[in-house]
């Protein structure tokens, strides 16, 4: 009665079933593996922001690509800034996801180097073709404390470096590319300014990353896992109803016994 199993239709869902259940098992461990990844990046940010600011040339210099395990380290920069040369980054989003610039100041330290600080956000103007309405910049000698973040790139952001832009407007924070337009040098990185507070909170400054949710992918991962066990129950499910049909079908069309020589 299982000679069914060998029809066309049986065959194609069994090869169905056996390309799911690896591929399941493997949509599983995928979204396993980004379970941990968020919770080593959560553990990681958590660490940094409690550790203690140190001067940023301890941890970047000219050309320097910041690594990972420096992300978001509080540092310190000493020095003037000079909004001569201060840009603004498009299509940044606020804590409550508006649309507007982020503020990119060179910080010029006291051996005349430079190093590139975001000072936070404010909303898109009416003329995205012109400069905005920036908050000045403190003047003189300041020192301002940030969170360190490597330059961004179109691959680890998405995000696309147009060309053709209006003058003093940017898409991507890029040491290199901001070290030519200021005509020296320049650290490698940039800071996410946490202090001093502006003046009139703007710009807004940007929050600390989130650290604390680890999102839905354990759960997932779950998911996947339950489904490739589904699969094969699934299959013995549907080959006992088909055995069971079958047999209920040759009953009914099996010939009555004749009846006995009375």
């Amino acid at each position: 009665m299982y000679r069914f199993l060998l029809s066309r239709q049986w065959v194609i869902l069994t090869l169905i079933g056996l390309v799911l259940i690896p591929t399941m098992i493997e949509l599983g461990f995928w979204q396993l593996h980004r379970h941990q990844h968020r919770v080593a990046q959560n553990t990681l940010i958590a660490k940094n922001l409690r550790a203690k600011p140190v001067p940023v040339t301890e941890l970047t210099s000219p050309g320097h690509s910041v690594p990972s395990a420096d992300y978001w380290r509080r540092v310190t920069a000493t020095g003037t800034f000079d909004t001569a040369h201060e840009v603004v980054v498009r299509r940044r989003t606020s804590a409550d996801e508006r649309i507007g610039f982020h503020i990119l100041t060179p910080l010029v330290l006291a051996d005349g180097r430079a190093v590139l600080i975001n000072r936070g956000w404010i909303p898109t103007a009416a003329d995205q073709k012109a400069f905005p309405s920036v908050p000045p910049a403190p003047k003189g000698t300041v020192t301002v404390t940030g969170r360190l973040k490597a330059d961004e790139t179109t691959k680890a952001s998405g995000i696309k470096d147009l060309a053709g832009l209006p003058p003093r407007q940017i898409m991507l924070i890029s040491s290199a590319q901001q070290a030519k337009a200021l005509g020296r040098t320049v650290l490698g990185g940039y800071l996410e300014q946490t202090a001093p507070e502006p003046a009139g909170s703007s710009p807004e400054l940007i929050p600390d990353p989130d650290h604390d949710s680890i999102g839905s992918h354990m759960a997932y991962a779950v998911q996947w896992w339950l489904f490739t066990a589904s699969v094969p129950v699934g299959w013995v499910i549907l080959v006992r109803r088909e055995k069971r049909d079958r047999e209920a079908a040759a009953a009914q069309t099996a010939p009555e016994p004749a009846p006995a020589n009375a």
